[in-house]
């Protein structure tokens, strides 16, 4: 249980952080800093699917 933990985290992060150089260099936010693209990177699937975003607003609101 701990090692597919372990490889489930590594995956979100690497995505994440993938996500962040792509944006730091090509996407919508390519003016603003690295750290704040990093920062979005850490919410990458809300970035990613707009009603995954709502959701979580949703959840957050609640």
């Amino acid at each position: 249980m701990k090692n597919i933990k372990a490889f489930l985290l590594t995956g979100y992060v690497s995505i994440g952080f993938i996500y962040a150089i792509y944006s730091n260099f090509f996407g919508q936010y390519q003016y603003k800093s690295f750290a704040y693209n990093i920062g979005r990177a850490l919410v990458w699937p809300a970035s990613m699917f707009p009603s995954v975003g709502k959701f979580l607003g949703g959840i957050v609101v609640s």
